[in-house]
């Protein structure tokens, strides 16, 4: 496993990471027993990042952390907060009372005193826009319940705003071969500004995993059934907001140019890492066979000379349908 810098924390953090998502919800059921194993999986091969949710099974993925986190001390985990939802007086929880109140819980769930890094839970740009709310994180920090804060977005729109204040170190955001936006110009500004990146939805829900087809049913708890229209949240983050027939057939083309010893899922990992503004990628598993497939991508040799290959695929097939979204 290879290591990256981690804005001006003093963090080296696996360039893949584990994000835990699915040991929480919305992916079909994960066992007790299998959320556990995908969890050693990923430190047994030499993963240090971690990151999770307070809505990820309303707590279910912090509470499998604090397991780990009793025994390694040397891993970073991060939680992200603003989408649950508090009684009927609160839409989303990132007004000042809650967000606190969230904390705490967090705090709880992790077992722990202090949260490495706290996110915003893709926020809407009016809060990206209010000073109030970063100033509220600040306040935050000095009480000693969280030592950074970052934030996770749908569009890019909300990622400059943030980006404007000092103290925010990290950006969360879909970035992937049929997700290709930030090249545009924002990794350029967040590496000027020294702002981590953390790279959700690698393989486009699973669409770059090469294992699907027009016969592939999926659970009827699994947000690419139910939220295969953008029905339950923003359809960015199933399949990357890409046409599942169109995307099944991009990656028939993409399958054509895979080098020897590559499955699709870790070039499509690798793809992402050959971007050095990226500092972790989290890709989700279901298995620990996933965990250790998607961590071969860390060592595997350089795709170099398939880079403009990739990009005429998705401007062929994929950018008119997405490329001028989530700005």
């Amino acid at each position: 496993m290879k290591y990256r810098k981690f804005s001006d924390l003093g963090w080296k953090v696996s360039e893949i990471g584990l994000g835990c998502w699915q040991i929480g919800w919305c992916w079909g059921e994960v066992k007790d027993k299998d959320a556990r194993k995908i969890l050693k999986e990923a430190i047994d091969n030499g993963v240090n990042f971690f990151d999770t949710s307070d809505t990820y099974g309303d707590g279910r993925s912090e509470r499998f952390l604090s397991e780990i986190l009793k025994t390694h001390k040397d891993i970073h985990v991060t939680t992200k907060l603003g989408r649950r939802i508090r009684g009927t007086s609160y839409a989303k929880g990132y007004k000042h009372e809650p967000m606190e109140e969230f904390i705490d819980r967090s705090l709880l769930n992790l077992k722990l005193e202090k949260i490495d890094l706290l996110q915003l839970h893709c926020p809407p740009l009016e809060i990206c826009k209010n000073p109030e709310t970063f100033e509220k994180m600040d306040e935050i920090v000095k009480k000693g319940k969280i030592r950074y804060y970052g934030l996770s977005v749908y569009n890019l729109s909300e990622a400059y705003e943030a980006i404007k204040y000092k103290n925010v170190k990290s950006v969360q955001l879909v970035f992937n071969i049929f997700r290709q936006k930030p090249l545009d110009n924002f990794f350029e500004v967040a590496k000027k500004k020294n702002i981590a990146i953390i790279v959700r939805g690698p393989l486009a829900s699973g669409l770059l995993g090469g294992e699907f087809s027009l016969k592939t049913k999926f659970a009827e708890n699994d947000h690419r059934n139910y939220n295969i229209n953008g029905e339950a949240f923003d359809i960015g983050d199933t399949f990357s907001g890409v046409d599942f027939n169109k995307g099944l057939i991009a990656v028939e083309k993409i399958k054509q140019i895979l080098p020897k010893n590559y499955s699709l899922a870790k070039f499509a990992i690798k793809w992402i890492l050959m971007h050095d503004a990226v500092t972790v990628v989290i890709p989700g598993a279901v298995n620990s066979g996933q965990v250790l497939k998607n961590c071969l991508a860390s060592e595997a040799e350089s795709i170099d000379d398939k880079m403009l290959d990739i990009k005429k695929i998705y401007e062929e097939h994929i950018k008119k349908d997405v490329h001028h979204k989530w700005n």
